[in-house]
């Protein structure tokens, strides 16, 4: 146990450091998360007064277009609900966000080690396996954002490790199986892909005992009750939320319902209004494009596995150690999670794959691939051994592990350093509009941006994302929420303001010119400044006034007083 709660120790301080060093959410997911919990926080309900993607309203513009609305019509809503007593606690802080994820995420680290212990693994292994849990690649930098990482990679591997235990004869674990994949789903759609290991293992045990007959069968270790009650523990735990998506959404699962999320065929159209998005629309893309796009699906997921949590050189050796451990029930569950969890994202949602949805549950994987790979090691190191008989195997095994926990630490803390670094440009960029924006804006003005989640964090303003559409789209989705600005950024931009911001083509006649713009550097292969041939570099962003009145009296509407 004392290893336990050093793994612990180690895994929480790396989430509190790694958390300070950026203590800000970072992308949509985070933003939103946040979103809700304060106003949960602030007796607002679970409501926001912004529109990250119109899959929240349907898919579409709505008939009745206002804000704010009911949250949590994609997003589940755990990683919002955790933040709430600690913001009761420490008040608007980053430590009121901080602190619950990394107290729930460094469980991740003492399970890896309970996890190992359980499949056989020797101390020194087991604990080389927890401190890869407490540093987990390169996907550390995203276990300290308030987004649902650090709560779906223990709770994932949670379920896992009880579904395993119940195999084995445990039937308190396996009804607490049902728990842990309730709350889990409770953190994201798909942790319902968890019920798969334990469905698959109560109906194989009754086939068997179906096949083997009366007299041959051996009494159940999955029992009827055992099941029974892992899924009403799963009921009581999703239950009241399922309860209240019929109540205000009349659907379970209201984002899929416009087909916007199923039946899209690019990512682009994830943030448009106007496409059609049906399984008419998708199947007509072609049976070569539609293989095509799955394969690509497959494809990213396993690279995205083998490359965030794995660091790459885990991944062989993951595979090595679950290969050879294949027929033992500590990974059993876990294989067919895998399993399911690839088809699911490969086949069903390919598109999405490569942007984040595949990487939000995928790790989940991470803390018994760690336990394989380490066992990976001890195989290799053993098979080389006896080619070199001046090796000691025992030795040779546990100095190889701590050079795998080495090179993963390391591994982590560079992904840590670049991608805060990004993150860091991009906050800083919109702290900056949020500072103009404060002098010109009023209180109640809405704003159309890129991350509508993110500027509503750094300037208060409610709005909406700009929808990736035509511009008289973009113009009606304005008008319908009374959008009075507008934030552009480089990285950022919908195809039909593109020209408008490279300044190809002049802006429409409701929209001004750039008001403020943060200098960029040059894009690749432009030439620095003063070179010959070199253009200017683009802004990394561009606000403007959206002047949709006639009568509109703000200074930057009137005629001639925009730059």
């Amino acid at each position: 146990m004392r290893v336990a709660l050093l793994c612990y120790v180690i895994a929480f301080a790396v989430r509190v450091a790694t958390g300070l060093l950026f203590p800000d959410p970072a992308y949509p997911d985070s933003y939103y998360y946040v979103a809700v919990a304060h106003a949960l926080h602030e007796g607002r309900g679970l409501s926001v007064d912004f529109i990250w993607n119109f899959v929240d309203v349907g898919g579409r513009l709505p008939a009745d277009p206002h804000l704010p609305v009911p949250s949590n019509a994609h997003w589940m809503p755990l990683a919002s609900l955790i933040q709430v007593p600690f913001l009761a606690l420490l008040g608007e802080t980053a430590w009121a966000w901080l602190l619950p994820f990394a107290l729930v995420g460094a469980a991740s680290a003492p399970l890896t080690w309970a996890i190992a212990r359980d499949a056989g693994l020797r101390r020194e292994r087991a604990a080389a396996a927890g401190l890869l849990g407490a540093v987990p690649g390169a996907a550390s930098p995203f276990l300290s954002q308030p987004d649902n990482f650090g709560l779906f990679m223990p709770l994932g591997a949670l379920a896992l490790w009880l579904c395993a235990r119940g195999i084995r004869g445990d039937r308190r674990a396996f009804a607490l199986g049902g728990l842990a994949v309730g709350l889990a789903t409770l953190s994201r759609n798909d942790g319902v892909l968890l019920a798969a290991p334990f469905a698959l293992a109560f109906a194989w045990e009754r086939w068997r005992r179906w096949r083997a007959g009366a007299g041959g069968a051996t009494p159940p270790r999955i029992t009827v009750q055992a099941a029974v009650a892992s899924g009403l523990l799963f009921l009581a735990a999703t239950g009241p939320w399922y309860a209240r998506q019929l109540a205000v959404f009349g659907s379970l699962s209201p984002s899929a319902q416009s087909g916007r999320i199923l039946w899209i065929t690019t990512y682009r159209e994830l943030y448009s209004v106007t496409g059609e998005t049906t399984l008419g629309s998708f199947l007509a893309q072609g049976p070569a494009s539609l293989l095509t796009s799955r394969l690509e699906g497959l494809a990213w997921a396993a690279v995205i596995l083998a490359a965030v949590p794995l660091l790459l050189y885990l991944a062989p050796l993951a595979l090595l150690g679950a290969g050879v451990r294949r027929r033992e029930t500590t990974f059993r569950p876990w294989a067919v999670y895998g399993a399911t969890l690839l088809a699911f994202s490969g086949l069903l949602f390919a598109v999405h794959v490569r942007y984040g949805t595949f990487l939000h549950s995928a790790v989940a994987l991470a803390p018994h691939a760690y336990v394989a790979a380490i066992e990976g090691v001890a195989i290799v190191v053993a098979w080389v051994a006896r080619r070199r008989p001046h090796w000691d195997p025992e030795r040779a095994a546990r100095n190889f592990a701590l050079m795998a926990v080495a090179v993963a630490w390391c591994g982590g803390a560079i992904a840590t350093w670049r991608l805060q670094g990004d993150w860091r440009m991009e906050a800083d960029g919109r702290r900056a509009a949020a500072i103009f924006l404060g002098g010109v804006a009023g209180a109640g003005d809405r704003l159309m941006s890129p991350d509508a989640g993110g500027y509503r964090y750094y300037t208060g303003l409610g709005g909406v994302v700009t929808p990736d559409d035509p511009l008289p789209t973009v113009e009606a989705v304005a008008r319908a929420y009374d959008v009075r600005w507008l934030v552009l950024e480089r990285d950022h931009l919908v195809a039909s303001l593109g020209d408008v911001y490279r300044g190809v083509t002049p802006p429409p006649r409701w929209l001004t010119g750039p008001l403020y713009t943060l200098p960029g550097t040059a894009p690749p292969g432009t030439g620095g400044a003063g070179e010959t041939g070199s253009r200017p570099a683009l802004p990394r962003l561009a606000v403007y006034a959206v002047c949709l009145d006639p009568d509109d009296a703000r200074p930057a509407c009137r005629p001639g007083a925009s730059p």
